[in-house]
């Protein structure tokens, strides 16, 4: 299943009329082999861990060609630097500031406060680019109970 999505998201960046060099098809299997956010510095680990030619520079440059094509979204999960993931599975975040949990929620969790701010002020958000800080169940019961 990951070859066939790997070939899928390489024929749309072919589609958009970029060369598939081999570091960029080695980007892209690592995104899709990722089980969740990746910064770009562990991306860039574990292409070079097959590829050890391919620099840092190398995948932020693919990272940036891929977010230009629509295949890949970054988010701010918080203070920390951005997460890279594949936008064939859109989901917005919710991060706990109390434990760090990060919970991804529908894509369309934020429609009708999208809608409200395109009505009153006529401002478009971008919800996936940064996650709403907050605390979870865990934490909020934790505090109830301390």
């Amino acid at each position: 299943m990951s070859s066939t999505r790997t070939e899928a998201l390489v024929g749309t960046l072919r589609q958009h009329g970029w060369r598939v060099t081999s570091a960029r098809r080695a980007v892209i299997a690592a995104l899709v082999e990722a089980e969740g956010h990746m910064t770009a510095d562990q991306l860039a680990e574990k292409v070079q861990s097959n590829q050890p030619d391919v620099h840092l520079s190398t995948v932020y440059r693919t990272l940036e060609a891929l977010e230009q094509v629509g295949l890949v979204d970054h988010t701010h999960l918080g203070h920390g630097r951005a997460v890279y993931h594949l936008a064939d599975d859109p989901h917005q975040h919710l991060v706990c500031d109390g434990c760090g949990a990060v919970i991804e929620v529908p894509d369309d969790t934020f429609t009708s406060l999208a809608d409200t701010l395109r009505r009153s002020h006529g401002f478009t958000i971008r919800p996936s680019h940064f996650a709403v800080l907050g605390r979870c169940a865990a934490c909020n019961q934790g505090q109830a109970s301390g």
